[in-house]
């Protein structure tokens, strides 16, 4: 199994989550904790957990799509490793990256900010292995598997304890998801996740994420790589007393443009390009 191969395998998989992760009406089927006493503690709100308890339920069926498509399923040995998920052919010994990433709705057709992994660390320096289960050069690609959803309007009380009987009267924190499996270079944007921080944001257009329509999608992974292995943020160029060399893709062609045939090729794109952020 290659990367194109394995990308048409997990969209077509990511395709059956709503049935794995909600209700016939489409709420969560999470309801909250049980402990050994089988009182049940409502879930809540948090970005975090929420994030977390998603992964948990996917992973039994990312490791029955791996035994069904001759791959290999490792998790990381220890916390915030990349990739959350890593898959090697049993055939040609390739390694695919998967992170499970969630963020919920913010309108009709946005999303919050969601984050698609650090621009510095593991991701610059490709051949270490710090932080992340294999080097960042051994793998053949680097795929997101995305959920969006909904919030809940009304939301239980954290202070109640229900029992296992209570469980139809607990409301759902989240509902309405939506799965994706896309190349993180195709759904990244040109600004960081949010604020200074050094990690890749992702466009906010729910359409365009789900379809992987970024604006990097067309100009292609060797341009989403430069532009995010050099980019700085103000308190990197601060440190290194230096003036930020671009914030968005038309300053970047500004930047790069010299002897950069493959630029040269997306020279009206870049500079009709609506993604303008300067963060």
């Amino acid at each position: 199994m290659n990367k194109d191969e394995i990308l048409i395998a997990l969209q077509k998989e990511a395709e059956s989550y709503n049935q794995l992760m909600a209700t016939e009406n489409g709420d969560w089927i999470v309801k909250g904790f049980i402990d050994v006493f089988k009182n049940v503690y409502t879930i809540s709100l948090d970005t975090k957990v929420i994030s977390k308890v998603m992964e948990l339920l996917l992973i039994p069926a990312l490791e029955n799509f791996a035994k069904a498509n001759d791959l290999t399923l490792e998790l990381p040995q220890q916390q915030n490793f990349y990739p959350d998920l890593t898959f090697i052919s049993k055939t040609t010994k390739e390694k695919f990256a998967l992170d499970i990433k969630s963020t919920y709705k913010d309108s009709n057709d946005a999303i919050k900010p969601m984050t698609l992994g650090a621009f510095t660390g593991y991701f610059r320096n490709r051949d270490s292995t710090k932080n992340t289960t294999y080097p960042y050069n051994d793998y053949s690609a680097h795929l997101i598997l995305g959920i969006v959803y909904s919030q809940t309007e009304g939301r239980p009380n954290e202070k109640n304890i229900y029992t296992i009987e209570d469980l139809s009267q607990i409301v759902s924190v989240i509902k309405d998801f939506q799965f994706f499996v896309q190349p993180k270079y195709k759904i990244a944007s040109t600004s960081p996740g949010s604020g200074n921080t050094k990690n890749i944001g992702a466009v906010t257009n729910i359409a365009k994420l789900i379809s992987g329509q970024g604006p990097f999608a067309t100009l292609g992974e060797e341009i989403y790589d430069d532009y995010w292995m050099h980019y700085l943020t103000n308190d990197m160029a601060k440190e290194r007393g230096e003036q930020r060399p671009y914030t968005n893709l038309k300053s970047y062609y500004e930047y790069k443009q010299r002897g950069n045939e493959t630029l040269l090729k997306h020279r009206d794109e870049i500079l009709t390009s609506n993604d303008d952020e300067t963060l």
